[in-house]
């Protein structure tokens, strides 16, 4: 049975809340059928069970949609979007998931950031290639060492959309073996002369007991 809709006849019979509120024409048992010029129309489902409902705004995952004969709510088609601007443009994502132009992601594409008080994916810091790996060194000094470092950088070529998003690192360093350990025309290593200085000793040392072996041999002749 369609009939026009009479807000006291309805709250009489289906409660404090009716479900005809805001019809333009409802049905007892499938709810509102037309809405007021301003509402939007919803068919809810509950379980085997549907029935029209006029919403001044749509309810979760719907748009509205205005059309001449009358405005509807439209399921947003995207998936994971809380509320959408229209059927593929999203433009809040339910929790856990980040907006990035209308769409929603688990963790932003590459080159954006995760922006978390919003939920949203913003433009990140963008940097350029590595350099080559520089010349060996320590203490700058590219020789009189066995070990050293060497750096390669690169350059910051898009600064980030907001000053809290950090930039990725654009220097590094790893451990080098030197290309030349002995300075041309320095001193040589103090190690070296220690090992000479001992072998000297040991000569000198040599040296006197064969002395000291000598005269004795001789006294007892």
């Amino acid at each position: 049975m369609t009939l026009q809709c009479n807000l006291s006849y309805f709250a009489a019979n289906y409660g404090p809340n009716p479900i005809c509120k805001g019809c333009l024409s409802c049905s007892k048992d499938n709810g509102c059928i037309r809405c007021q010029h301003k509402l939007f129309f919803f068919l809810r489902r509950e379980g085997m069970r549907q029935y029209g409902e006029c919403l001044h705004s749509c309810p979760s995952g719907y748009y509205g949609l205005r059309t001449p004969d009358m405005n509807r709510c439209s399921r947003c088609r995207i998936e994971n979007c809380d509320s959408c601007f229209s059927r593929d443009f999203c433009t809040k994502c339910k929790s856990g998931f980040y907006s990035h132009r209308g769409r929603c992601f688990r963790g932003c594409p590459a080159g954006f950031a995760a922006l978390e008080e919003l939920m949203e994916c913003v433009e990140g810091c963008e940097v350029g290639q590595w350099s080559e790996w520089g010349t060996c060194s320590r203490n700058n000094k590219t020789c009189g060492f066995k070990w050293g470092l060497e750096t390669r950088t690169r350059q910051i070529v898009k600064k980030p959309a907001k000053d809290t998003i950090p930039c990725p690192t654009i220097a590094e360093s790893r451990r080098c073996k030197m290309a030349m350990r002995h300075c041309p025309g320095g001193r040589k290593p103090a190690k070296t002369k220690d090992k000479k200085k001992k072998k000297k000793n040991l000569m000198e040392r040599a040296q006197k007991q064969h002395s000291i072996f000598l005269a004795t041999d001789k006294t007892s002749q």
